[in-house]
């Protein structure tokens, strides 16, 4: 009788044990230029409005939204999602509340002095996670470039669980390739070394704090700005992430330039990363065929609408907490 009352009860344990644990998802998403259909005149924002060379009209801004949050409910509605190449807190605002996610997330957005507007932004779920800090990393880029997006990050605890751990979270879209690969590289250095410092500095103060470390750097796994975020931090995403060994098509050819990175501590906490997690995540709907090569199913093609979701693939990793 007692070997049974123990045995029930060690099932009723185990039991209470894994529903405690939850599984959330992490994301970041290139969005592919989401803008709103108003003219803003210190913003080089001309090309999407009705009347510019995209015709973007509010009939294309709703489909977008929609679009946004199909991928965001086939991503499991993440916990925190990553986002670049949005206008303002606004658009974002729209995408939140135009699907899944309204009522129960919240945005971190600052705006950048990108002249074309585009900036970054943090989604996260406000019934999960406390926002205890946020704010920005703004580096000068080398003359004469103008400025670039700011590095957005955002301090969290949880809230919900025994334990209360602390998420920081980085979100970037780095200097584009414009000009050539060489030729541009000092810029993304620069960014590099901004949020490398930034990174040595969170883990000088707390070298157990849970830190992922995400976005569109517009450089491949092996180039020099990238191995220098790698120093500090985990890479997750690689070729085998994926279908197609990357999140974005140039020419026919797939390549990494959307990465996620996590400090080495929150691999190894009860709230951590599940590293065989990591994903490219390259569902059919977000896939079309041009020219025999498999490519993202984007926006526009040239000036050409294409109504499709973006031209990068969503990446995301699997959080267990407690």
């Amino acid at each position: 009788m007692l070997q049974r009352f123990i045995f029930l009860f060690s099932i009723i344990l185990i039991s209470n044990v894994h529903a405690q644990t939850k599984t959330r998802t992490i994301a970041f998403y290139n969005v592919e230029n989401l803008f709103d259909t108003l003219d803003h005149p210190v913003k080089n924002d001309n090309e999407f409005l009705p009347e510019g060379s995209y015709e973007w009209t509010s009939d294309r801004y709703k489909t977008k939204i929609a679009r946004i949050n199909q991928v965001v409910d086939s991503l499991q509605v993440p916990m925190i999602l990553g986002l670049c190449e949005i206008e303002n807190k606004q658009v974002v605002q729209d995408v939140v509340d135009g699907g899944s996610m309204k009522g129960t997330h919240d945005i971190v957005h600052f705006e950048s002095l990108d002249q074309r507007g585009i900036d970054n932004a943090i989604i996260y779920d406000k019934t999960v996670l406390k926002l205890e800090d946020s704010g920005i990393i703004r580096f000068d880029m080398p003359a004469p470039s103008s400025p670039s997006r700011d590095i957005v990050w955002a301090k969290f605890t949880s809230i919900t669980g025994n334990k209360k751990d602390t998420i920081l979270t980085m979100v970037n879209h780095w200097p584009s390739r414009y000009g050539g690969q060489v030729e541009s590289e000092p810029k993304r250095l620069v960014a590099a070394i901004s949020a490398s410092a930034f990174i040595d500095s969170v883990l000088a103060e707390n070298k157990k704090m849970n830190l992922v470390f995400m976005g569109d750097l517009n450089d491949y796994p092996d180039n020099r700005s990238v191995q220098l975020i790698s120093e500090s931090l985990k890479p997750l995403i690689t070729e085998k992430s994926g279908k197609y060994g990357g999140s974005h098509n140039y020419r026919g050819e797939w390549h990494i330039l959307d990465h996620m990175l996590v400090s080495k501590s929150f691999l190894k906490k009860k709230t951590k990363v599940k590293k065989k997690t990591a994903e490219i995540y390259t569902p059919e709907f977000l896939l079309t065929t041009y020219k025999g090569n498999i490519v993202p199913k984007r926006m526009y093609g040239g000036r050409k609408y294409l109504g499709g979701y973006s031209d990068h693939m969503p990446i995301m990793i699997e959080v267990k907490m407690k």
